[in-house]
């Protein structure tokens, strides 16, 4: 069956056996830690531990970003695969009068979204449980109010469940503006294959990305190119891959979300490669290098453009970098919200991953970062004549009114 927007290929699907016991324990492990942007040297450690159990070697930058190589024939790594760890979040805003903490957003979010979750807060010398409320969260005492509150971030409070009343005992309990607050997942996984939790964005990629390593590590599989797997610490606020690619890199694939919503491409099964977003398009030659990818290994594939999205491949072209990029993407509905995608699109993006590594470049030739014509790709164009009139013929044409 071929649609516009969706294409499954006939016949049985060949492409490599990813281990998904393995990918959906790791994506529960990684749920299970708060990591809002800010926040992540908990997931960070994780992430490095899973490394370390496969026996990939890695580095970390500064503030934890971290970059996995995998073995290669050759020294540099050219090319990258990248997922981010940090999540969506809030920080404490004030200390209220009524014992309650103000919130504002980490990442961009509805508090919508944030109304009635349950949350951990990190003070500078403990954890503390608690629940995002509505101002007028109780029916009892508001009636009709409740459902006429408008929904923003100064119309939510966090209630802390500590004997507190005031924010003196706030104080006491050191509670302080600037402490991070972490949103717990609430995740369940469904006999079907469907995943429902909050923060799948990112780590179902990051759990992805892992369970793609795990194949070539136990396959003992030699790619052809030096890749590197990074995991970056800041996508949410928008820096991202910024300051963890190599000059060295000539191309790099982001794993995100893809929105699963009217009037978007994107579906809950199979890989979605995003051709554009709202930093403008991904590049040419390497999206459809990953289209042929997914016809070649039969993987169940569509394409999308996301008006209001970015990613970390945005933040690499920022920073400066002249990176081929582009971003492959599981489908989620409710993204930024609570999250559901299919046990099938994480598979299908482990397998386009081991795909890519197993790949060439786009183009080899280009092996420094800066060359000559002969080296530059061609891309087809449509040839069409032009036809440029004379100038009386231009004259004549102009009505007696003009």
């Amino acid at each position: 069956m071929k649609t516009e927007s969706c294409i499954v290929p006939d016949g049985p699907n060949p492409a490599f056996e990813i281990d998904r016991q393995y990918l959906l324990s790791t994506l529960l492990e990684l749920l299970s830690i708060h990591s809002p942007t800010g926040y992540t040297d908990p997931v960070v450690r994780l992430v490095c531990s899973k490394l370390d159990e496969l026996g990939i070697p890695y580095e970390l930058t500064r503030r934890g970003a971290i970059r996995a190589n995998l073995a290669s024939t050759t020294a540099h790594s050219r090319r990258a695969l990248v997922a981010h760890v940090d999540t969506l979040g809030a920080m404490v805003r004030e200390c209220k009068p009524n014992g309650r903490l103000g919130l504002v957003p980490i990442g961009t979010w509805s508090a919508r979204f944030a109304e009635g979750a349950r949350v951990s807060v990190f003070t500078d010398n403990s954890i503390h449980r608690g629940t995002i409320l509505p101002l007028k969260a109780s029916g009892h005492t508001y009636n009709d109010e409740v459902d006429t509150q408008p929904v923003s971030w100064d119309n939510v409070e966090l209630r802390v469940d500590e004997s507190v009343a005031t924010d003196v005992e706030l104080h006491r309990l050191g509670f302080r503006v600037g402490d991070f607050v972490g949103i717990d997942s609430c995740s369940e996984i469904l006999p079907n294959g469907f995943i429902n939790a909050r923060h799948l964005d990112d780590k179902a990629g990051v759990a992805s990305l892992l369970a793609a390593a795990k194949f070539l590590v136990e396959h003992q599989v030699k790619i052809p190119v030096p890749t590197c797997l990074l995991f970056t610490i800041s996508e949410e606020v928008g820096s991202g891959a910024s300051a963890v690619l190599t000059d060295h890199i000539a191309e790099m694939v982001s794993i995100d979300n893809g929105a699963v919503a009217p009037g978007q491409a994107s579906r809950e099964f199979g890989v979605t490669v995003a051709m554009g977003d709202s930093t403008g398009p991904f590049d040419y030659h390497l999206t459809r290098h990953l289209l042929r990818l997914c016809r070649d290994h039969r993987l169940v594939h569509a394409r999308d453009v996301y008006k209001y999205y970015r990613s970390d491949s945005a933040s690499a072209l920022d920073a400066g970098n002249d990176t081929r990029t582009a971003l492959i993407t599981f489908g989620v509905d409710a993204s930024h919200g609570y999250e559901r995608t299919n046990i099938d699109s994480l598979v299908s993006i482990a397998q386009l991953s081991i795909a890519y590594a197993l790949s060439g470049l786009v183009f080899g030739s280009q092996s420094g970062p800066l060359g000559g014509i002969e080296d530059f790709p061609e891309t087809r164009t449509t040839q069409v004549e032009t036809i440029i009139p004379s100038q009386q013929e231009v004259v004549a044409a102009i009505p007696p009114s003009c």
